[in-house]
């Protein structure tokens, strides 16, 4: 069952995917009509899940579930892990991939591997005070205070000196 990602409750889990690179306005449509679809048809065991997304930066793509409703499956996790390889395949992008790290650079939102971050953060070329975006928040309220944070507030920290 599909609703606005921003009436879902605090306590709703998320789950956030962020793409390598930014996508277009004609992917940003398809994807917007590709996601209302499976989330209006996704179930655990039979029955509706509570749940929606939201896309920032033209390049995250966060789905949320009221887990008060009715709690993800294994098999309704499975069909969202599916459903997001078929958009890296439909979209020729990587959404999976949690070995990398994204970054604010003025209002340009930066992606780099783990590796090339870490060297960065050797060169002094981002700093504690670098915004990221800390994609292992695990609720609606973790995501509204601690996504979009200093690296000194993130796990990012233990590269930081």
């Amino acid at each position: 069952m599909l609703v606005d990602f921003n009436r879902l409750p605090e306590e709703s889990r998320v789950w956030i995917y962020q793409a390598n690179r930014s996508f277009s306005e004609d992917e940003l449509l398809e994807i917007h009509s590709k996601l209302n679809i499976f989330i209006e048809n996704w179930t655990a065991h039979g029955s509706d899940l509570q749940s929606g997304y939201t896309i920032k930066y033209k390049r995250f793509i966060i789905i949320g579930l009221n887990q008060d409703l009715n709690k993800a499956t294994g098999c309704s996790i499975d069909a969202s892990v599916h459903f997001i390889q078929q958009l890296e395949k439909d979209y020729n992008v990587d959404l999976m991939d949690k070995m990398n790290v994204s970054y604010k650079q003025g209002e340009y939102i930066a992606y780099k591997t783990l590796a090339d971050f870490r060297k960065m953060a050797k060169d002094k070329a981002v700093s504690k005070n670098t915004i990221v975006f800390n994609n292992l928040v695990a609720n609606i309220a973790e995501f509204k205070e601690n996504w979009e944070v200093p690296a000194s507030e993130s796990w990012h920290s233990r590269f930081i000196k």
